[in-house]
């Protein structure tokens, strides 16, 4: 449960969607296998247009993207309910997707997996930061500062103890929802 996070960040527009995110053909890696889940993170963001997103997320030869935010306009993870979608950009190193909006299963997914944290934008910022920008995002401030201009988000609010949890059963599990594996 980070506090604070410093890193490059990756800007996409409208209406990425899962495939997007991740290609269907990807979908038969198992993220339970920790080699899977390794190689399901080297295909995060591969379906976006090369004409329209020159840099790539993930290096050519990577398994992990340098980017642990991505900035994204309106109806981000639209399309299928794959919950493949945020683990694969969780698996990559990604750590918080802040969106104009995002699409709602996509939102679920996050908070259900425990792999991203969502944080909705209050204003388009992906028209004002660039790929590359280094942008420092602080939770407990619910801020995102990038070349010096600091923008509020909104609060992650009663999911954030989920996904620091790591995901929804392990919420319910530390919590006494229900009973520990074991």
């Amino acid at each position: 449960m980070p506090n604070i996070i410093t890193s490059p960040v990756f800007v996409c527009k409208d209406n990425i969607d899962t495939d997007q995110i991740i290609p269907a053909q990807y979908l038969t890696l198992v993220p339970t296998i920790a080699e899977e889940y390794e190689k399901l993170g080297s295909y995060a963001l591969v379906g976006l247009p090369d004409e329209t997103y020159p840099v790539k997320f993930v290096a050519p030869g990577e398994l992990k993207t340098k980017y642990q935010i991505v900035i994204a306009g309106r109806n981000f993870g639209c399309g299928s309910s794959r919950e493949h979608a945020p683990i694969a950009m969780g698996a990559a190193g990604v750590q918080v997707v802040v969106a104009e909006s995002f699409a709602r299963i996509f939102f679920r997914n996050c908070v259900a997996t425990g792999e991203l944290y969502p944080f909705d934008a209050r204003e388009r910022l992906c028209d004002k930061v660039q790929t590359g920008d280094i942008a420092t995002l602080d939770f407990d401030a619910d801020t995102l500062t990038v070349r010096g201009t600091t923008y509020s988000l909104k609060p992650l609010g009663e999911v954030r103890p989920v996904i620091d949890a790591g995901g929804l059963f392990n919420y319910a599990r530390q919590s006494g929802m229900i009973a520990a594996k074991g």
